[in-house]
C-alpha cells in the first residue's frame, strides 16, 4: 500500500517553531516547539510516528538553512520558500504565527509554493566571507564620510586630486585642527578608517586563499575574462548566485537579480517603469559596478590580458563579444541622451546574459 504524504508547515523564529500538518483532511495547527535542533528532531519523530511520507516547508529568514540540512540528512523531504513569493489573499488582514504555518502546509499540499535554491555548506561559508568584506567596505565608506564631514564643518578642504590617494593621506597626517577636542575626534575617525583598510586587506587575502580550494574556482577564473570583473567581484557573483545552470535562460537570471523593468500594461497600452530590484541585491550591485567599465572603448588592456591567462578560448570569445557590444551600446545610449544611471543598469542587464553563457560552459571541480 502506497504511503500518504503529510505536508508539515513550519513558521520558524529564533525562540520558537509553530507547526501545522496538512494531510488528507483540513490543514490544522499541530503545536508550538522550541527553536533549537533538538526541537526539530522532536517534531520529525512525532509526525513520522504514523508511518507516512513527510514533506516539510518553511520560509527563508534570519535562521538560515540549518533546518533544511538537518531534515534532509535524516531522509525527509524539505523545501525552503521565499516569503515574497508566498501567495496572499488581497483581503487578508490578520497575520499570526499559527496562521502562517497552517497556510504554508496548505499551500505546499496544493502545489502553490516554489522552492528556492539552497547553497551547500561550503558555498554558504564563502558567501558569508564575501558579505563580511562588503560590510567592511560599508564601514570604511561611513568612516571616510564622517571624517570629511568634520573637515567640511571646519572649512578644511583638500586642494589636490584623488581623494584617499597617498598624497591625500599625507595631507591628512599633517592636519592640525584648531581645538584639542576636535583634534581627538579627527584622530579617532582616522584610526577607524585605517582599521577598516587593514580589515579589507585581510579579508581579501583570506578570500583569495579559500578560493584555491573552492569548487567554483574555474568559473571565477572564467568570469575574470570580462571587463570590470576582477577576482573579488567574480567570487562575489558566484557566491551569491551559485550554480548558474539552474537558470533556464538569461532572462530568468536577469529577473532573479531584479534588473528587468516593472511593467503595467493593459490592452494596447504598454507602460514600463524602473527595475524591479527583486532578488539578490549584492550580486545586482556587483553587475552594476562592472557595467561602469564599459563606458570606455573596447580594448583588452594588459590588466585584462593578465587575468585571461589559462581561460578557455570559447570563454575569451564570449568576453570579447561582450566588450564589443556593451561598449558600443553604452556610447549609443549616452549619445541619445539617456540618463547615465539608466545606461549603466541596461549594460549590467546585458552583461548578465554573457555571464550566464559562461556559466553554462564552465563546470565546477
Amino acid at each position: 500500500m502506497e504511503k500518504s504524504t503529510a505536508f508539515i508547515g513550519l513558521d520558524v523564529h529564533k525562540e520558537s517553531i509553530e507547526v501545522a500538518i496538512a494531510d488528507q483532511g483540513e490543514a490544522r495547527h499541530y503545536g508550538r516547539f522550541a527553536g533549537n535542533a533538538a526541537a526539530v528532531d522532536q517534531i520529525a519523530r512525532r509526525v513520522a510516528a504514523r508511518g507516512r511520507e513527510l514533506q516539510f516547508v518553511y520560509e527563508a529568514g534570519p535562521c538560515g538553512f540549518w533546518i533544511y540540512r538537518r531534515l534532509t540528512r535524516k531522509g525527509y523531504g524539505c523545501m525552503v520558500v521565499s516569503p515574497s513569493m508566498t501567495p496572499r489573499r488581497p483581503g487578508e488582514r490578520v497575520k499570526t504565527d499559527r496562521r502562517d504555518c497552517v497556510k504554508l502546509a496548505r499551500l505546499a499540499r496544493s502545489g502553490d509554493l516554489t522552492a528556492i535554491y539552497v547553497p551547500d555548506e561550503r558555498d554558504e561559508a564563502i558567501r558569508d566571507l564575501v558579505r563580511a568584506r562588503e560590510d567592511s567596505v560599508c564601514v570604511q565608506r561611513q568612516g571616510r564620510q564622517r571624517l570629511q564631514a568634520l573637515l567640511l564643518r571646519n572649512e578644511i578642504r583638500y586642494a589636490g586630486k584623488g581623494a584617499w590617494s597617498a598624497a591625500h593621506r599625507r595631507w591628512l597626517a599633517s592636519l592640525k585642527l584648531p581645538d584639542p577636542a576636535q583634534q581627538i575626534a579627527f584622530e579617532e575617525y582616522l584610526q577607524a578608517i585605517e582599521e577598516a583598510d587593514a580589515r579589507l586587506k585581510r579579508l581579501a587575502q583570506v578570500i583569495a586563499c579559500h578560493l584555491e580550494s573552492w569548487r567554483w574556482k574555474p568559473l571565477v577564473d572564467a568570469l575574470q575574462a570580462f571587463r570590470g570583473i576582477e577576482s573579488i567581484h567574480g567570487v562575489r557573483i558566484v557566491a551569491e548566485l551559485g550554480d548558474l545552470t539552474r537558470f533556464d535562460c538569461p532572462r530568468k537570471l536577469m529577473g532573479y537579480l531584479g534588473l528587468i523593468p516593472t511593467e503595467n500594461s493593459s490592452g494596447s497600452r504598454r507602460r514600463q517603469g524602473a527595475i524591479t530590484k527583486a532578488g539578490n541585491r549584492s550580486a545586482r550591485r556587483a553587475f552594476v559596478e562592472a557595467a561602469h567599465q564599459y563606458s570606455h572603448p573596447a580594448r583588452v588592456s594588459w590588466v585584462i590580458a593578465r587575468r585571461q591567462g589559462g581561460v578557455p578560448k570559447e570563454v575569451l570569445d564570449i568576453a570579447w563579444k561582450a566588450q564589443l557590444r556593451l561598449c558600443a551600446r553604452f556610447r549609443k545610449l549616452c549619445a541619445r541622451g539617456v540618463n547615465r544611471n539608466k545606461v549603466t543598469v541596461a549594460i549590467a542587464r546585458e552583461l548578465c546574459g554573457f555571464v550566464w553563457s559562461v556559466g553554462q560552459l564552465v563546470k565546477p571541480l
